[in-house]
């Protein structure tokens, strides 16, 4: 009888270092190669704020058919090709298990719950069905349980204590695949192709200006190619310097997606970083170079792993307890780019229509929602970076937000980014702000970047009246910023006058406080006035 194998693929959409690829092909006379479509991520949503599903906007659902295309056609070179189907997962995989006879599955370990879940029901089918199941950890470099368990069952909670518990990460797996055992007989199963956006019931991307990148593991080993062939470059990267207002070229490998979808091993990264180092006299050491970024990367993973509610502030040990505002209004001007600070807009009208960008722009617009200017809760914007990034990846995209909020890992709230000033020392012509928001393509170099500042004869030369053409800002920074310490402060010595344990009910009462507080500066603000007029 004949020995049939299948291999899921979920991330790890790739054939280069791929553990579960290589133990599904052994042994096996048939491999039958599997993604299945779940409506979970990919049935259309009409309410939500952009086109795409509930979950992930259309630049994210392109670049994942893309990828989809380009793993099937380099299946089909070995002999083999991907097959298609959609519904539950759990579902499809229990009935696809049963009807082909498979005597062994293979599928990369994910760390995030809802595969959690996935998986665990999948691994209950199979051992009862007596199906060997082998779940290999190559998404990241190190397997985050053996970082916790060495850790003494918790993740630890900063980067230089992960690195000295992670150590060395193992070598990919060879490169070098010539043949893959062929598909066995499907039966009665309905194999889809990798479908278009039309045939998942989105309309096509029309926009003038799209995603520059394109998803696959091909575009990523070319990219990967490019960005090395500059030792000098890869040597003297050095994180978080970089210019956040390029491009046409961006000043990093935009490999970021390619990760985040397995289109890219780490470990094969990871090696060939290091061969570039071997190959230079002197190079830039972790955490700021682009090794260092990869182990970023598995931190965040470790503790998002090992954290129970990682992706909320409330029930999430290692997360402060702030009472953001709730201003739809507010972050919704965010979100669409109209907050009358051209810096932040052009950066979130770059992130609607490429779904990337720049690390320090990213810092910009998330420092500016939360703990910077509008004080607005951090899950929100999590939500927006969520839907709208290629790369939005769960375990780096919490990290990332808690970071910039200083609900947790970094604790300096008085540094602020500037939307003002930060743009202007990497690009003082403003043609990022040009390019995005093409509405201040003629304001004069001295008042793009505040042009409410702009006197009305050069707003008009300009043919952008500010308050008709584009918007006023929606806060005045320098008071709003000191408005958002103030409250950080408070929330501050709440969770440690508390030692962490806030309830709901004491973060009522400081709202309230804050707010009774700020209403009391305002009246006292404009009493002065009165007197002095």
């Amino acid at each position: 009888m004949a020995s049939n194998s299948l291999v899921w693929f979920r991330k790890g959409l790739r054939i280069h270092d791929n553990p579960a690829l290589d133990h599904a092909c052994r042994n096996s006379d048939h491999v039958y190669p599997v993604f299945v479509l779940d409506p979970h991520y990919l049935e259309p949503d009409s309410t939500a704020f952009s086109p795409g599903s509930s979950r992930a906007g259309l630049n994210r659902i392109q670049f994942l058919l893309e990828s989809l295309n380009d793993l099937d056609y380099s299946l089909r070179k070995l002999g083999s090709r991907l097959l298609v189907f959609r519904g539950d997962p759990v579902d499809v995989l229990t009935g696809l298990l049963k009807e082909w006879r498979v005597e062994k599955l293979s599928f990369e370990f994910d760390t995030e719950p809802y595969y959690q879940s996935l998986d665990n029901q999948v691994k209950d089918y199979a051992s009862a069905a007596g199906i060997e199941v082998f779940s290999p950890v190559s998404h990241t470099l190190f397997n985050p349980a053996d970082i916790i368990h060495k850790n003494g069952g918790r993740p630890p909670l900063n980067y230089q204590s992960f690195v000295k518990l992670a150590e060395q990460p193992q070598p990919p797996l060879s490169t070098i695949i010539s043949s893959l055992p062929p598909v066995g007989n499907v039966g009665i199963c309905e194999v889809l192709g990798v479908p278009t956006l039309k045939e998942l019931g989105y309309s096509e991307i029309i926009q003038d200006d799209i995603s520059p990148f394109r998803g696959g593991e091909s575009e990523a080993l070319k990219r990967l190619k490019l960005s090395l062939s500059d030792k000098e470059w890869v040597a003297n990267f050095e994180k978080p310097k970089g210019d956040p207002s390029a491009f046409l070229k961006p000043a990093t490998t935009v490999l970021s997606p390619y990760l985040k979808f397995g289109c890219l091993s780490s470990r094969y990264f990871y090696q060939c970083l290091q061969d570039v180092y071997k190959a230079v006299k002197k190079h830039t050491s972790p955490p700021v170079s682009l090794v260092g970024q990869l182990l970023w990367r598995d931190f965040f993973y470790c503790v998002a792993f090992g954290t129970p509610n990682f992706d909320k502030m409330k029930g999430n040990r290692v997360c402060k307890q702030i009472p953001w505002n709730d201003d739809d209004e507010l972050l919704v001007a965010w979100r669409e780019g109209r907050t009358g600070y051209p810096w932040i807009d052009a950066i979130m009208i770059q992130l609607k229509k490429w779904g990337w960008m720049h690390h320090l722009a990213r810092h910009c617009v998330a420092c500016f929602l939360t703990r910077g200017d509008l004080f607005i809760h951090w899950e929100r914007g999590r939500d927006v970076f969520d839907r709208l990034l290629i790369d939005s990846d769960w375990s780096i995209n919490n990290g990332n937000w808690l970071w910039l909020s200083c609900s947790s890992f970094f604790y300096q709230y008085n540094r602020i980014y500037s939307p003002t000033s930060f743009g202007k020392k990497y690009d003082p012509d403003a043609n990022y702000i040009r390019h995005f928001l093409p509405v201040l393509k003629d304001m004069p170099k001295e008042y793009i970047y505040e042009p409410w500042t702009a006197p009305l004869a050069i707003q008009t030369k300009a043919n952008c009246i500010i308050g008709k053409d584009y918007p006023k800002p929606v806060v005045a920074h320098d008071t709003a910023s000191k408005e958002c310490k103030r409250r950080i402060a408070e929330a501050y010595e709440l969770n440690r006058k508390m030692d962490g344990s806030v309830s709901e009910e004491d973060l009522r009462s400081l709202r309230r406080k804050l707010e009774g507080d700020q209403h009391q500066t305002s009246q006292l603000k404009r009493q002065k006035g009165k007197l002095i007029s």
